[in-house]
C-alpha cells in the first residue's frame, strides 16, 4: 500500500516536471479565474454588510462634514425636533462612528490604527413620519441644502447604489471567471493527454504486466487534481489582498461615507477560501478525468 502510494506521487511529480510550461499555464489559468470568483464573493458579502446600517425603520441618514461646526449641528437638530415631517432620530457622534467602526472591523487592528475619531463624519439617522418614497426624497433633498451636510443617503437610493455596483462588478468578474475557468479545464486535460501521449509505451508495458486499469490511470488524475488545488492556492492570498487593499479603500472612504460599512468578516474570506480549494480541486479532477476517459485506453 505505502509503495503504491509513493508510486502514484512520483510518478505525478514526474510528469508535471516533464510537461512545466502547460502544468504552468494551467495553474497560473485556474489561479485567476478562482480568484475572481472569491473576489465576486467577497464584494457581495461588503456590500451585504453596507446596507445593515438602514434598520429599525431608517429610511435615510444625514451625514455631516467631519469639521462640521457647532451651530451647524443645532440647526440640524433644531429642524428635526420641531418637524412634524420626522418621527425619530438618532445622533451618530465621531466617538459613536468610530466605535462602530471599530467594532465593524475588529479583526482588522490595521485598518482600525489607520482611522482617528476626527475624520469620522458624525450622521443623523432618521425615521420619518410617512417613510413614503416620495416624502423620504423630499425630506433628504431638504436635509442636502443645510450647512455643514456633507451628504445625505435615502435607504432606496444608498441600497439600489451599492447593490447596483456590487452586481455589475461581480457579474464582470464572474463572467470573466467562467471563460477562465472553461480554459483550465481545457489546458488541464490537454496537459494530462500531453503526459498520456508521452508515456504510451510505458503504459503498454505495465498492461503487459498486470496493472490494473486504476493503477495507470490514478497518476493523471492525481496531476489535473494538482494542477487545480495549486491553483487554488495561488487564489487563496490575492483574496486576502483584495480583502484588505481593494476594500479597504472603500472602508476609509471620506468621500462616500455609506461605503464605510463595506466589510467582509476575516471568518467569511477564510470560509471562501475553502470553497475555492474545494472548487480547484474539482476543476483539475474533472478535466483530468475527462483526459483519461477519452485518451487513456485502458
Amino acid at each position: 500500500m505505502i509503495f503504491r502510494f509513493w508510486y502514484f506521487i512520483r510518478e505525478t511529480f514526474v510528469s508535471l516536471w516533464r510537461n512545466l510550461s502547460l502544468t504552468l499555464a494551467a495553474i497560473l489559468t485556474v489561479a485567476i479565474s478562482l480568484a475572481l470568483v472569491g473576489s465576486s464573493l467577497l464584494i457581495r458579502e461588503g456590500a451585504d454588510q453596507a446596507t445593515a446600517q438602514f434598520q429599525e425603520g431608517v429610511e435615510f441618514i444625514v451625514f455631516m462634514n467631519a469639521d462640521a461646526l457647532e451651530n451647524q449641528n443645532e440647526g440640524i437638530r433644531k429642524v428635526l425636533d420641531t418637524s412634524p415631517a420626522i418621527k425619530e432620530y438618532v445622533y451618530v457622534d465621531k466617538f459613536a462612528a468610530y466605535e462602530e467602526f471599530r467594532e465593524l472591523f475588529v479583526d482588522k487592528p490595521e485598518l482600525v490604527e489607520s482611522v482617528t475619531p476626527e475624520i469620522m463624519p458624525p450622521s443623523y439617522r432618521i425615521v420619518p413620519s410617512d417613510p413614503d418614497a416620495d416624502n423620504v426624497m423630499e425630506l433628504a433633498r431638504q436635509f442636502s441644502e443645510q450647512p455643514g451636510v456633507k451628504e445625505v443617503a435615502t435607504a432606496t437610493e444608498a441600497i439600489r447604489q451599492i447593490e447596483d455596483f456590487s452586481t455589475r462588478v461581480s457579474q464582470a468578474l464572474l463572467l470573466a471567471a467562467i471563460v477562465l475557468v472553461a480554459v483550465s479545464a481545457v489546458l488541464i486535460l490537454n496537459t494530462v493527454f500531453t503526459a498520456i501521449s508521452g508515456r504510451k509505451t510505458e503504459i503498454e508495458v505495465m498492461k503487459l504486466v498486470g496493472a490494473t486499469n486504476w493503477f495507470i490511470r490514478i497518476p493523471f488524475m492525481l496531476e489535473g487534481t494538482i494542477h487545480g488545488l495549486m491553483g487554488a492556492g495561488l487564489a487563496v492570498p490575492a483574496l486576502f489582498v483584495v480583502d484588505n487593499k481593494v476594500l479597504a479603500y472603500f472602508q476609509k472612504s471620506e468621500a462616500v461615507p455609506l461605503f464605510r460599512g463595506f466589510a467582509v468578516p476575516d471568518g467569511f474570506v477564510w470560509n471562501t477560501s475553502i470553497w475555492i480549494l474545494v472548487i480547484g480541486a474539482a476543476i483539475g479532477m474533472i478535466g483530468s478525468a475527462f483526459a483519461v476517459t477519452r485518451y487513456l485506453d485502458v
